[in-house]
């Protein structure tokens, strides 16, 4: 009886743990036990879905993490191309046995559980590429540009659902994963040159006050420079021509792909700029969401008591939005306390990929690490109107049945990391 409360014996139970960061695993639980109490203060007066299941999930995740965290995560190098097959064959399949949800086919049901391929994607495409770089790395640009073409089918898969907002994301990814594998910042920057040209061609040129001859003569500039930049990286003296190229081509099809758009295409993509051009309907959500964010002030006007939030004046608050409920009913305090955390997160993954005893362990970090960076910045910039909406979730916090298992995996895999490195103490 008095073995049951012997410490020597719970410490070894734990052992396996030992090594864990334990303020990885901390953190996302709390954050995921807080967004609970969000989405059930968004669904008090008219419930959209049941709220418990967010920490349903959120238990089953924590499970599945300290299990992940337990295994060694080298064995998945034997297993990247395994992984790689089955998350293309399960993009193509939700295009066949999937079904639709607001302009997109996104979900299959399996025995009445609904989950989204494009969410496990992104940590598929992690595993694929920190196998593919841990041995050579991208500092060789053929390593670099196998990187970018394994990239591009899952890429293309979910980007014809359509999944802008996921599609974004497998970039991001892709770029962080390839700056930390030692590719060229050079070769990052030609990378992403021809989407800037068109964003910045169309930008000029769509300006009625702004003529014509400005917008081409800021997207030759960029082009000139982009060939300078490739002209000093890329080891094959013909880039220079073609990068100039390349980035002249892409402010034309940027312009003719918007010329093809249709008009809510188009409203959906520059509202934010201004979306008080269409209040009643593709700049309903912001000038909503701005509204409530706005009305929180400091500290918030306390929890169940915001007017935006308890009337649903924001579409979609439990998922996409829920950023903007904290915000009207905890104030600019517990955004910011809400920011600081998933600093925190960040900053114990940077650490771990600094401490991992191989490349492979490092590389999974930062791909998670890219994954989360960049929804956290698209989600919150989009409430409150520094970028469009894209429908891309609040890590932990938004409500997602798929993306939060996602996120837990890809924590499970980064405590493994964290578990069999070497031992050290940070």
């Amino acid at each position: 009886m008095l073995d049951l409360f012997n410490p020597f014996r719970w410490k070894a139970r734990f052992l396996p743990w030992q090594e864990m960061d334990w303020w990885l695993f901390a953190l996302p639980v709390g954050l995921s036990v807080f967004g609970g109490v969000m989405i059930r203060s968004t669904e008090l007066n008219t419930p959209v879905t049941d709220w418990w299941q967010h920490w349903l999930i959120t238990g089953i995740g924590v499970v599945i993490m300290l299990f992940l965290a337990r295994c060694r995560y080298e064995n998945l190098i034997d297993w990247h191309w395994y992984i790689y097959g089955v998350t293309n064959v399960l993009l193509i399949a939700v295009m066949i046995l999937g079904y639709s949800a607001k302009g997109a086919q996104r979900w299959i049901s399996i025995g009445g559980f609904n989950f989204q391929p494009s969410e496990f994607a992104k940590l598929g495409l992690i595993i694929t590429l920190a196998a593919l770089l841990h041995s050579e790395g991208a500092s060789n640009i053929f390593s670099a540009l196998r990187a970018l073409a394994v990239t591009a089918v899952p890429w293309l898969l979910v980007f014809i659902q359509p999944d802008l907002g996921t599609s974004l994301v497998f970039g991001a990814i892709v770029l962080g994963m390839l700056y930390w594998g030692n590719a060229n910042p050079g070769w990052l920057i030609l990378l992403v040159s021809p989407v800037v040209s068109a964003v910045v061609f169309n930008a000029f040129l769509l300006n009625p006050y702004s003529p014509e001859w400005m917008a081409w003569a800021v997207l030759i500039t960029w082009a000139t420079l982009m060939s300078l930049i490739a002209w000093r990286t890329l080891p094959w003296r013909w880039t220079i021509a073609g990068a100039f190229a390349i980035n002249i081509l892409g402010g034309e099809i940027g312009h003719l792909l918007w010329e093809i758009l249709k008009e809510y295409q188009k409203n959906r993509l520059i509202l934010f700029l201004n979306p008080e051009k269409d209040p009643l309907g593709g700049g309903y959500h912001l000038i909503q969401s701005r509204i409530a964010i706005g009305s929180g002030q400091v500290w918030g006007r306390g929890l169940h008591n915001g007017t935006q939030t308890q009337l649903h004046f924001i579409p979609e608050q439990h998922t996409d939005f829920i950023f903007s409920a904290i915000g009207e009913e905890l104030g600019f305090v517990g955004c910011i306390l809400v920011m600081v955390v998933f600093w925190l997160i960040c900053l114990r993954l940077i650490i771990l990929a600094e401490n991992a005893k191989d490349n492979f362990g490092s590389l999974l970090a930062i791909g998670v690490l890219a994954m989360i960076v960049f929804q956290v910045i698209v989600n919150i910039g989009m409430t409150i109107g520094l970028a469009p909406v894209t429908g891309i979730p609040l890590p932990w916090v938004s409500y997602g049945r798929s993306a939060m298992l996602t996120n837990f995996i890809s924590l499970g895999l980064v405590e493994s990391v964290s578990t069999y490195r070497q031992r050290l103490r940070f």
